[in-house]
């Protein structure tokens, strides 16, 4: 490395020392060496894969702009990743554009970068009787990688039901049991950047040479290779998954259909995600949704009501990340807001996460369920009485009905004792007066909004 380019390096340091948090700086950005600038194309060097994709999706644009400001000049970034130091200059396969290129190398197993999410751990996955048989079957494949009759496991759902977090935690365990193993999570997406990249750059052996040393290799959303029959890259993982599964390797994959149901995958594919085990993890059920959210709430050091608890699993019934995300928002707008967790909040924040198909409501259900739950008749409650209680109830109904339906004001107080709108209108600012004054009646007032809720 020249001095020049030592000295001008260390001046872009100091600048993005200045703009990011101390250990920010000494985490990413000590370790990047420069190599050389030429033909506005700076390249440095990194030390693992894992660097050069955060460095490039989070710093890429600050390190450019600090290049530019002193250099005088825009610069391309491109890096080198060096993690056996010994082999540094053996060909010209580390090096990589900012694209897509992972510059694929073979590597020990204690600088070994697995790329799985040490937060998606079996601790964390809740079991159902949705996930029952994957969950299980990838506790005994992460005892015995590669030696049971469940080679490849073929994991298949709908978005969002947990396939991610699963074949995560299959692949920590199996790195916890066996330390020595080779463990490499990647997406069909990544796969296929590095292989492109890999076929551009006249590196393809490269490319096979560091997947088959893999002794467990993940494959998540494997449907899309087969999305614009991507050939050459099946063609790839053919020979890959045929050399994986001969040497007594384990294969785990993801996909969003059963193997039966892709579109545009090589046959000879096709036939190979069958010779294991093909699991569906469905959408998880009232109890483990339930569960889900206690666990995620308690996680997040939240304590749910009951009733919120209950009212969002009833709701979200479709996919885990939307219950998970529900809990995001609560917390949000509670703290924006300063407003209480409570069923209006959640019936608030849930609407804008999934579509609620709201139930007709009309004046007189809603009077006949104010009456039913308050114990009076409705002839009492349609009379002239100037009894607090039934008083108390009419202004409820009205309230309710006013929230709850479409009808005028005329219309609903003609449903409720032949009263006009303006009598409609002051019972409605009473009962919101009170429901800020009076925890007693706000209970009573939540308890018959659940009911019109349900």
């Amino acid at each position: 490395m020249n001095n020049y380019l030592t000295i001008k390096w260390q001046e872009c340091l100091n600048i993005i020392n200045d703009n990011v948090d101390i250990n920010e700086f000494e985490t990413w950005f000590k370790p990047i060496e420069p190599i050389s600038f030429e033909e506005n194309k700076f390249y440095i060097k990194v030390p693992s894969q894992f660097y050069y994709e955060y460095i490039d999706s989070q710093y890429s644009d600050l390190i450019c702009s600090t290049i530019k400001r002193v250099f005088s000049t825009p610069a391309q970034l491109y890096y080198r990743v060096v993690i056996d130091q010994d082999n540094e200059h053996k060909g010209t396969a580390q090096l990589a554009g900012s694209e897509t290129n992972k510059a694929l190398r073979k590597k020990s197993t204690s600088d070994f970068d697995s790329q799985l999410n040490p937060e998606l751990t079996y601790n964390n996955f809740i079991e159902g009787d949705c996930n029952r048989l994957s969950r299980t079957v990838g506790i005994n494949i992460a005892s015995q990688p590669g030696k049971t009759v469940f080679n490849p496991l073929f994991i298949y759902g709908k978005s969002g039901v947990g396939k991610t977090h699963l074949v995560n935690a299959i692949g920590l365990k199996t790195k916890e049991l066996h330390p020595q193993k080779k463990v490499l999570y990647v997406s069909a997406n990544l796969f296929q950047q590095q292989y492109t990249e890999a076929n551009k750059n006249g590196q393809v052996n490269d490319f096979l040479n560091f997947y088959q040393t893999v002794d467990v290799l993940i494959i998540d959303d494997i449907q899309e290779f087969g999305e614009g029959k991507k050939v050459s890259t099946q063609n790839q993982f053919f020979h890959i998954f045929n050399h994986l599964h001969q040497s007594g390797k384990q294969l785990i994959l993801t996909c969003d259909k059963k193997p039966a149901d892709l579109e545009g995958m090589e046959d000879r594919l096709l036939s190979r995600f069958k010779w294991g085990l093909s699991a569906e993890i469905e959408s998880p059920n009232l109890e483990t949704r339930k569960a889900i959210l206690k666990m995620k709430s308690e996680r997040d050091g939240l304590q749910l009501p009951e009733d919120v608890i209950n009212y969002i699993a009833e709701t979200v019934t479709d996919n885990i990340r939307n219950l998970e995300g529900s809990i995001v928002s609560l917390i949000a707008y509670s703290t924006v807001y300063q407003q209480p967790i409570d069923i209006n909040l959640a019936h608030k924040v849930v609407s804008n996460i999934v579509h609620i198909e709201e139930k007709e409501q009309s004046v007189k259900s809603i009077r006949d369920l104010v009456c039913n739950t308050l114990n009076i008749t409705v002839e009492n409650l349609s009379s002239n009485s100037r009894k607090r209680e039934i008083v108390q109830a009419r202004q409820i109904a009205m309230y309710f009905a006013k929230k709850y339906t479409k009808d005028s004001l005329t219309s609903i107080g003609n449903a409720i004792g032949n009263r006009n709108h303006a009598t409609v209108l002051h019972a409605c600012k009473t009962v919101q007066d009170l429901i800020e004054t009076d925890k007693s009646f706000r209970r009573t007032i939540e308890e018959i909004e659940n009911q019109i809720n349900k």
